[in-house]
């Protein structure tokens, strides 16, 4: 039986507030501010890197074989690339926007004067009964724009609200928490194992427990981009855990009910010894743990170690469907996580 009890409030709670706090890559600060503010409370002690991300430190019963733990808490997302004549804006997304999924969607267009102005994604001439190619024409970054909801009809009028070219867009996350459980939005990738990891660190601090070894937390800003898993970890680590949504798919095992270890993604097989000793962990613990091979998919623990770090890297994190699109998952398999991580830091 697993020894903590990881609040299933909290757990919720933390991870709505994350996924109505905007953060796309490049633009995380908010995101940020908030899991130090719940670090913090809890008495952990945090610092910020260079690059804006979250370091967090743990003493250990012990610290001949440190370890750390990571999740990211930058998200998809887009910039504006052009304001076009008419006064609406072209987009560039920020990696792995599938543009067929945000049509439609509401957005804020972020400011530099930190003003946030309203908008939706539109098909460009996408009136039905004006443009007959308009049901079948290609979703992607040129045949969609963002329609302000401001009196503009040309550049000139757009950049005089304070829109300017480089500017963050914030899509709608249309967050619900349904009462079989399932939390359903955007951006839950990485925001789950962002709030899972936080519940664990709870449960561990409410019963004064400390962990076997010396833990760093990463909370990493710039993983969908590819350089967030090496941002100032220790050069002393043995171990590295990392958190991030599992994949759900034609051919997988992994469900939204559980926690999945991934074995093997695009950049080649995690640590066998590492992700064996995360198996042996819920096999006593009775946690249902799902091994799985992703087949498009890199993390942070492959940017670690391309960027030379000499740790294990294992890959665990909840399931979560339609990545990058409009996601869902389940409070079991947000528990199922917290639980592992939990238990894994009180193992030598």
């Amino acid at each position: 039986m697993a020894r903590f009890e990881i609040s299933t409030e909290y757990l919720t709670k933390t991870l709505v507030d994350l996924l109505n706090t905007p953060s796309p890559t490049g633009d995380t600060e908010y995101a940020v501010s908030f899991v130090q503010g719940e670090l913090e409370s809890m008495g952990v002690a945090t610092e910020r890197t260079i690059k804006g991300a979250l370091l967090a430190t743990m003493p250990g019963l012990q610290s001949d074989r440190p370890r750390a733990l990571t999740a990211h808490v930058d998200t998809l997302g887009a910039m504006v690339a052009e304001i076009k004549s008419s006064g609406r804006l072209r987009l560039t997304a920020l990696n792995g926007l599938m543009w067929p999924t945000v049509e439609s969607e509401g957005v804020w267009i972020a400011t530099r004067s930190g003003r946030q102005i309203r908008g939706s994604m539109v098909m460009v001439d996408g009136a039905a009964h004006v443009n007959r190619d308009a049901n079948t024409a290609a979703r992607d970054a040129n045949n969609l724009e963002v329609r302000l909801d401001e009196r503009t009809n040309s550049s000139e009028e757009s950049r005089l609200l304070g829109i300017e070219v480089g500017d963050f867009v914030y899509f709608d996350p249309r967050v619900e928490v349904s009462q079989a459980g399932f939390i359903r939005s955007r951006f839950i990738d990485d925001k789950a194992c962002v709030a899972c990891a936080l519940a664990a660190i709870k449960a561990l601090r409410e019963h004064n427990i400390t962990p076997a070894q010396r833990t760093t937390l990463l909370i990493s800003n710039f993983e969908e981009v590819g350089h967030g898993g090496m941002d100032s970890l220790p050069s002393d680590l043995h171990e590295l855990v990392v958190m991030d949504m599992a994949c759900i798919g034609k051919g997988l095992r992994g469900d939204e009910f559980h926690c999945s270890l991934c074995v093997k993604d695009s950049s080649g097989p995690y640590s066998k010894r590492l992700s064996n000793k995360l198996r042996d962990i819920a096999d006593h613990r009775g946690i249902d743990l799902i091994t799985d091979v992703y087949p498009y998919y890199g993390s942070d623990g492959s940017a670690y170690w391309r960027s030379g770090g000499a740790a294990e890297v294992a890959l665990i994190g909840p399931g979560v469907d339609t990545s990058h699109g409009y996601e869902r998952t389940h409070n079991d398999a947000l528990v199922d996580t917290a639980s592992l991580v939990a238990e894994y830091l009180v193992e030598n």
